[in-house]
């Protein structure tokens, strides 16, 4: 196991974030490919995992309260505050990373870096979980929980959100949280499912059963196809499985479509939120969480009754046999997790919302603008890549 050393300018500011890893977690990202996306909404940090030469590269970016993280064909969207806010990939930046002393690693071999692009100010409408669904021939719409307003809903240019779904049980379009709706699963290029915390239709009312009062709905029925579930979070159709996280009993299990019967995968020592896959292993985000209102008497606090036994971080799991074969656990500063993603391709990426003068010197043009712009400065101007596989298959 190896313990992670603050490695940028964001977590000097903050030096309490400290992390430990187990050695097979640097190595299978660098036998894939990979790096990973974490969201923190608690200590409001976008969190890079990726490969440095053997070890784990914890790389922070500060972000106001992020949520849910949608990556598709160079595309970042991470669900925020009061907004969404959209990176693109810009490869021709990597050579100025690289090249800067401000961009200190042992590798210094950027192979991405994503920029803002635009944001969507949405309001404090508790953004959940988001990702990009087929609206259309060629066509794809960012589509993210709405909790607040218990809805699905997409950006709008005119409007703070437009909602296109609700659950059949609830009644109106009013922001009173009413069943925690919080995670969403495409197939076939659609949404299709969704996981709530209640069926309730009074403001907050599944926190009066959220032991057993989790749903898992079909937006194309409008059916529940599983009940009784345990705050359930992150639902994912893969490999023709429709798996699910039961975050209040810490678990990663599948749901059978005809009965609704959920059955346990692995058993985590944590509150499970947050999931991506890549080949046969499942990243799964774990979050402390501390005795209160909000976790008070689910089986994750029974079974694991002392706080400093639940952990926070990301557990690598393979599918068929449920063990654990990596973890990257956070020891300080980061004590709940709400998303994590895959990277394809991405070995040792970079997110800038920090560096105003990178920012404002990098360009993005159209292919037909760029034939205008001098050969001796093509370089610091880039065309929209569209070179990162689609992340469907993950959700």
């Amino acid at each position: 196991m190896t313990d992670n050393a603050p490695s940028t300018s964001d977590e000097v500011s903050t030096p309490l974030l400290r992390s430990v890893h187990t050695t097979s977690v640097p190595a299978l990202l660098a036998d894939s490919g990979l790096s990973l996306l974490v969201t923190t909404y608690q200590a409001e940090k976008l969190v890079i995992l990726r490969n440095d030469a053997g070890v784990l590269n914890t790389h922070f970016r500060a972000i106001r309260r992020p949520m849910g993280l949608a990556v598709d064909s160079g595309r970042l969207a991470v669900g925020c505050a009061t907004e969404v806010c959209e990176f693109h990939d810009v490869p021709a930046v990597c050579k100025k990373l690289d090249a800067s002393e401000d961009y200190p690693t042992q590798q210094a071999n950027h192979d991405a870096c994503f920029l803002p692009r635009w944001s969507s100010c949405t309001g404090d409408v508790q953004i959940h979980e988001l990702a990009w669904a087929d609206s259309g021939p060629g066509e794809r719409d960012l589509v993210f929980v709405n909790t607040a307003f218990s809805c699905l809903a997409v950006r709008s240019a005119n409007y703070s959100f437009e909602p296109i779904w609700r659950p059949p049980f609830i009644s109106k379009l009013a922001p009173g949280d009413n069943c925690h709706l919080n995670g969403l699963a495409i197939r076939d290029g659609r949404v299709r499912y969704v996981t709530a915390l209640g069926t309730t239709d009074t403001p907050a009312g599944w926190r009066e059963n959220k032991r057993d009062g989790g749903v898992l709905l079909d937006v194309a029925t409008n059916q529940v196809i599983a009940a009784g579930l345990c705050m359930p979070h992150s639902p994912r159709w893969y490999r023709g499985k429709l798996w699910v996280l039961e975050s209040g009993d810490g678990t990663l299990g599948t749901v059978a479509l005809d009965t609704g019967e959920y059955h346990a995968v692995a058993q985590l020592p944590g509150f499970t939120r947050g999931l991506s896959f890549w080949g046969p292993f499942a990243f799964v985000g774990l979050s402390q969480v501390r005795e209160s209102a909000t976790f008070s008497g689910i089986p994750l606090v029974d079974r694991l009754a002392q706080a400093e036994d639940r952990h926070c971080g990301v557990w690598i799991i393979h599918l068929e046999t449920g063990e654990t074969v990596g973890f990257c656990r956070f020891e300080s500063g980061v004590e709940e997790i709400f998303a994590v993603e895959v990277l394809a391709g991405m070995r040792f990426p970079e997110v800038v919302n920090h560096d105003a003068e990178l920012i404002g010197r990098s360009y993005v043009l159209d292919e037909r603008s760029l034939q205008d712009v001098p050969a001796e400065l093509r370089d610091s101007a880039e065309s929209p890549p569209g070179r990162l596989p689609s992340h469907t298959q993950n959700r």
